[in-house]
């Protein structure tokens, strides 16, 4: 746990999304208020609804009580559905009363940025945490919990009845959201006949939050997927943990994460008041845990709706039967964007099409078997049978370009074929009448799934792949680096003092963590340069020795393949002479020579402190170009050699490890093991250093070693 806040048991949240009775403090007569729009949503409520107002005796037909105080039980869900002023003083009822939750509408807290109220919600917390009460907001709009029909909210327009009818059995998706105004409005996802099981959301979290949520569903025999949608979290790890435990339980866990990008950073602080992190180190995180980060807020239902419904596949590959022979061309290009196998078919698959396919139809996959077979239903019937049951065919594309009544035969059909086969049927929608005829029958088709774009269909498709074929998270991170390595490192760091260690510091330190350097000597004059390159062997590489110069090249002070003595001490000369004129406060001391490494693959590993996970290692190609090119990935620290990899793997430039043009391919494992070394030395040093650059690392084969390095203390 490393000191985290652990996550709200499903025990200690049941009641308040489970809830049998519920207090609307705040209850009006005014229509509009927070409090009438709350009763009205809980009119189909299946538990106990209790209005309390000292201003009422009766709103309608339903008792109106004074305080908490005069209620006949003691409420599961408190609703606080009055101003800020009053919080303080109607949690404490709350909580005299023994109630099982608190949910807070009020706004104008540490999403202003006011000390005073920043110190108010923290105050209510404390006081919720300290009574083992759990409390949802302020700021929040409330949730759903469609078993008990309880639409705890002031949204209107919702049409919760739709929802409540639905069979609980078919309820999969659970729904989590930091914005309440955007989780509910996915909810009205139900009225295109999706399926969900809660709908819950979190406002300020100042104290249940999204990874409690995520952690309760998991738990949740009503909730098949969990959707989640994420501004940015105080502690990123605890969702980690709550979707490593989503993934045991056997649920797909999806986190859609918005505030990619500075701008998106600073708006979700505004309005939230929670940090928004490193959008690079969420995915990877969300992705090591076993979830599937989403990318994209209109791709998480469909996504989520699919895996709802799709059973486990029994083979990667699909098989995709078109009446277009553009749509089958569209098909065949996202498939192979999106990696997923387009199996031909089976000489007795080819054979039950080509009895049924016309001569200018086609048999290949993708099959376009024109409008002659769509409209044939037994023609239609033979087809699909065939390719459903070939062996290593998962799943079956079929393109719906028109919308029309005469189709839905053809979707019954296919719906049909499908349960017996017990395989998914995926409808691409084509037309450009996006809810006409035919969408809301195959949306309530339990064994079909629809998509509105072909990319976004493959995309699902892979993802049901990897989320189904992933590895088991690692159970523990045995440590890489000898015992002595860490307080030994420390003392070296804390007497290092602020600002940037020596380059032969920062080697050396590594060194203790296994991490290969290249063999350096340092040199004070310029005779003194020319006898130890002699030693070394020719080519060298000359740097200039100054912790107040970490950016060496950028300052002229290094210089590559010196094949001399001559050369050498002639460098050394005008190189210190050059920098000590144009950086006069820079303390000089000297000069360091290396041998001339081979050419080879360049990689940078690195880490950094981030305010919301703390340490986080970096990848990324390395060199002089890896600010242009960007091309990186970022994890919470420590991570396993195996998760290394996938990082690795995961960069877009990722083939030239595999070898490219006169460079030699790289020892994967060998440099994941290295990576997760530095990775072990970012946790083990959190706090003592604020950047860190091992670039570049020079790979040849297993031969990899670390040029250059640069640690900064702040």
């Amino acid at each position: 746990m490393d000191g985290r806040r652990p996550l709200a048991s499903a025990e200690c949240l049941r009641r308040l999304f489970a809830p049998t009775s519920i207090a609307i403090v705040g209850a009006s007569a005014r229509p509009g208020s927070f409090g009438a729009r709350t009763a009205e949503n809980l009119a189909h409520f299946t538990g106990h609804l209790h209005l309390v107002n000292p201003r009422y005796d009766h709103i309608g037909d339903r008792p109106c009580h004074r305080s908490l105080a005069d209620l006949p039980e003691a409420p599961d869900v408190v609703v606080l559905a009055t101003g800020k002023e009053t919080t303080e003083t109607l949690l404490d009822e709350a909580i005299a009363v023994g109630a099982g939750g608190v949910v807070v509408y009020a706004s104008g807290f540490a999403e202003t940025g006011d000390p005073r109220t920043t110190a108010m919600q923290a105050r209510i917390a404390g006081r919720a945490r300290e009574a083992g009460i759990p409390l949802i907001g302020p700021n929040a709009i409330g949730f759903v919990a469609f078993e008990r029909r309880a639409g705890v909210t002031f949204l209107t327009g919702l049409d919760l009845e739709r929802g409540y009818a639905r069979p609980a059995g078919d309820r999969r998706i659970g729904l989590v959201s930091q914005s309440g105004a955007l989780g509910l409005s996915l909810a009205q996802a139900m009225q295109r006949d999706l399926y969900l099981s809660h709908v819950l959301t979190c406002g300020n979290s100042c104290d249940v939050d999204v990874a409690d949520c995520v952690s309760f569903l998991a738990e949740d025999p009503s909730c098949r997927v969990i959707a989640c949608v994420l501004e940015g979290l105080a502690d990123p790890r605890r969702l980690e943990e709550a979707v490593r435990k989503a993934t045991a339980a056997g649920k797909p866990a999806l986190v859609c994460k918005m505030a990619k990008g500075e701008e998106g950073a600073r708006a979700a602080v505004s309005h939230t008041g929670s940090l928004a992190g490193s959008h690079a180190a969420y995915r990877t995180m969300v992705e090591r845990a076993g979830g599937l980060f989403v990318d994209g807020y209109d791709a998480l239902l469909p996504l989520a709706s699919f895996l709802a419904k799709a059973p486990p596949p029994t083979a990667p590959g699909v098989a995709v039967i078109a009446t277009s022979g553009g749509a089958a061309i569209m098909a065949a290009d996202a498939a192979e964007a999106a990696g997923v196998p387009l199996p031909q078919p089976s000489p007795e698959v080819a054979a039950v099409l080509g009895s049924h396919i016309p001569d200018f139809g086609s048999a290949r996959n993708p099959c376009d078997v024109t409008a002659e077979v769509v409209n044939d239903l037994p023609s239609l019937t033979a087809c699909v049978t065939a390719v459903l049951a070939q062996p290593d065919i998962g799943a079956v594309v079929v393109p719906y370009p028109l919308a029309y009544e005469t189709a839905f035969p053809r979707i019954a059909l296919l719906d049909r074929l499908a349960a017996e086969a017990g395989k998914i049927i995926c409808k691409v929608w084509l037309s450009g009448w996006l809810e006409g005829p035919g969408a809301r029958e195959i949306e309530a088709a339990p064994h079909l799934a629809l998509f509105h774009s072909m990319d976004r269909c493959f995309a699902a498709l892979a993802a049901r792949s990897r989320w189904h074929g992933r590895a088991a998270p690692p159970a523990d991170r045995p440590r890489r680096a000898p015992a002595d390595a860490a307080p030994a490192v420390a003392a070296a760091l804390e007497s290092a003092g602020s600002g940037a260690v020596a380059e032969r510091t920062a080697k050396a330190l590594l060194a203790r963590y296994g991490v290969p350097v290249v063999e350096e000597r340092r040199a004070a004059t310029a005779p003194e340069a020319r006898r130890v390159a002699t030693e070394l062997g020719f080519p060298v590489v000359m740097k200039i020795d100054s912790a107040d110069l970490p950016h060496k090249t950028e300052v002229g002070g290094v210089a590559l393949g010196l094949a001399d003595a001559d050369a050498v001490e002639a460098a050394c000369t005008a190189m210190v002479s050059r920098i000590a004129a144009s950086h006069p406060e820079a303390r000089l001391d000297g000069v360091l020579l290396q041998r001339m490494v081979p050419k080879g693959v360049e990689i940078v590993v690195g880490a950094r402190m981030d305010p919301a996970f703390g340490p986080l290692v970096v990848v990324g190609l390395g060199g002089v170009l890896v600010e242009l090119l960007r091309d990186s990935v970022a994890a919470p620290a420590p991570v396993t050699p195996g998760e290394a990899e996938a990082m690795l793997r995961g960069l877009k430039g990722a083939r030239i490890l595999d070898g490219f043009r006169d460079l030699p391919a790289v020892d994967v494992p060998a440099l994941s093991e290295l990576v997760a070394r530095v990775s072990e030395f970012a946790a083990d040093q959190a706090g003592r250093f604020t950047e860190l650059d091992v670039n570049p690392l020079i790979c040849r084969g297993d031969d990899i070693v670390a040029v250059d390095a640069l640690i900064v203390r702040d």
